[in-house]
């Protein structure tokens, strides 16, 4: 999505830094300031098609994402990347390949990749998730 400027300063998306841990390498996003960003996404979606997500990092072989969906997705197949998908906030139903599997807050989801999958959001029930998307071995 690609909005001005003066927007996403309006909604407070600058980026989000990870804490570090304790001088390491290690990244840290708690949850109570994930579900704050969340605030802001949900801002944003109200804006475009129901949906806003943000890339917290990129790394040489995955990323982390969070991502909030007020409405259902279209459905997505990512080649190159299996996506696994931890529930933050509210609920929606995943449909990968032939399988429906409801997502609740705390649930875990792994698709692989190149696996068509959607995410069914029900009316006026968001749900917000951490993304991991890593990048397939070839």
């Amino acid at each position: 999505m690609d909005l001005p400027r003066e927007i996403l300063k309006d909604v407070g998306l600058e980026e989000i830094r990870p804490k570090r841990v304790r001088d390491s390498s290690v990244d840290h996003w708690p949850q109570p300031v994930l579900l704050e960003r969340a605030a802001y996404l949900r801002k944003l979606a109200k804006l475009g098609n129901g949906s806003a997500s943000e890339t917290l990092r990129a790394y040489p072989q995955h990323e982390a994402i969070l991502s909030f969906r007020a409405r259902s997705g279209e459905t997505e197949v990512y080649q190159e990347f299996a996506c696994v998908y931890l529930v933050l906030a509210g609920a929606a139903t995943l449909v990968a390949g032939e399988a429906r599997q409801e997502l609740r807050q705390g649930d875990i989801a792994h698709v692989p990749a190149g696996m068509p999958h959607q995410m069914l959001v029900a009316h006026e029930k968001p749900v917000t998730c951490f993304v991991l998307k890593t990048r397939a071995e070839a």
